[in-house]
């Protein structure tokens, strides 16, 4: 279309005025049969396009389209001037306008298709979703056609609110994704994976936001409230899935009044007799869920490193300090007892060393696998 109006009707024009020169009449008739045809199958490919089966990857064959009419309006009203060419120039004016009303239309078809989306795509370790990826990226990709969607917008509209405007869709998009990712959550049987999962798309959804042109459209607000998303999350994440351990670490029916029992450290709380069998059991259940939790965990994935390295932080931080205090209270009752070893396992520094190893999306054989090579 460009070389066509810039170059070949402008040059048919050209080659007109020089032979009709003084003849208006009948230039501008001569030129309309010469260029009709070529014109009108160009308008008409547009047309095809524009009535098409509308889809979300064709919004930026569109958007390109609707630029480059948009573009040539005054040079195609220019070239195509007087009675005889008014054909022409009303149906590049109706292909620019069908174009600009097909691309409004297709906004409204992603926003419905992000939202109604019903992939049955399972990410098992809980990581970014591929509808998150694709809309982020489809959204990054529509800030290059930032100029062209606000003349898009002011076909239809006063132009005061095109910025507004194309704020107010981009919004619409992310609150669609996230109902959506609500709803693939629950996918998953374990809750605090779904916990994790949703930290994870959400984070990307934010950290793609500040690094693109986006941040100024969606404004400070908008991250900061999705950043406390992030963490809101990331904390029921850590309590759903670590409650349950941590009550094995709590002294609360370890004392005995009476019964075979060991005494309880002086200054711990505890009163009159531990019974070892009880205290026994305390330990192997702790490293029994121990074990289960990081071998699930271990096949989890956290892709971001920042928000992994503080998500293992998070869950060290009421872990460890549990764990130390209840090893130093009752931990010596039974290191003077038989095989001691086969209830405390772990040192302190042992389940630091474990946690490390969380959310890197290693199944356990294809971990034992690796450390076998080293």
């Amino acid at each position: 279309m460009r070389i066509a109006v810039k170059l070949l009707f402008a040059w048919e024009q050209e080659l007109c005025n020089q032979i009709f020169e003084g003849v208006g009449s009948v230039k501008n008739q001569c030129f309309s049969e010469i260029t009709a045809s070529s014109m009108m199958v160009l308008v008409s490919f547009g047309e095809a396009i524009a009535k098409s089966k509308r889809s979300p990857e064709k919004l930026f064959v569109l958007l390109d389209m609707y630029e480059v009419m948009h573009e040539l309006q005054p040079e195609i009203e220019s070239i195509f001037e007087g009675k005889a060419c008014s054909g022409m120039r009303n149906s590049a004016f109706t292909l620019t306008r069908h174009l600009a009303q097909t691309a409004q239309e297709t906004f409204g078809d992603f926003q419905e298709a992000v939202e109604k989306d019903a992939s049955k795509t399972f990410i098992a370790d809980g990581t970014v979703h591929p509808l998150t990826s694709y809309v982020i990226n489809y959204v990054k990709f529509l800030f290059d056609y930032q100029a062209t969607l606000k003349q898009l917008f002011q076909e239809f509209g006063p132009g005061d609110g095109a910025s507004s405007q194309l704020a107010s869709i981009t919004m619409r998009i992310m609150q669609a994704l996230q109902r959506n990712l609500d709803v693939k959550s629950k996918m998953y049987k374990d809750t605090a994976l779904q916990y994790l999962f949703l930290m994870n798309n959400i984070h990307y959804i934010v950290k793609s936001a500040r690094r693109s042109e986006a941040k100024d459209l969606l404004g400070d607000d908008w991250i900061q409230r999705h950043r406390r998303i992030v963490q809101q999350n990331a904390n029921q994440y850590r309590r759903v899935a670590w409650s349950k351990i941590l009550q094995t670490l709590s002294a609360q029916g370890l004392s005995s009044s009476g019964g075979s029992g060991v005494p309880g450290i002086e200054g711990g709380g505890s009163s009159g007799l531990v019974p070892k069998a009880i205290l026994k059991d305390r330990f192997k259940s702790f490293n029994m869920q121990f074990e289960e939790l990081c071998m699930r965990q271990c096949e989890w994935t956290v892709p971001d490193q920042e928000l992994r390295e503080s998500l293992r932080l998070a869950v060290a931080e009421v872990l460890l300090p549990a764990y130390r205090s209840f090893l130093k209270r009752f931990g010596p009752l039974l290191e003077n007892g038989k095989n001691p070893s086969r209830y405390i396992k772990y040192s302190p520094e042992n389940l630091e060393t474990k946690l490390g190893e969380l959310f890197e999306g290693q199944s356990a054989a294809a971990k034992a696998t690796t450390e076998t090579r080293r």
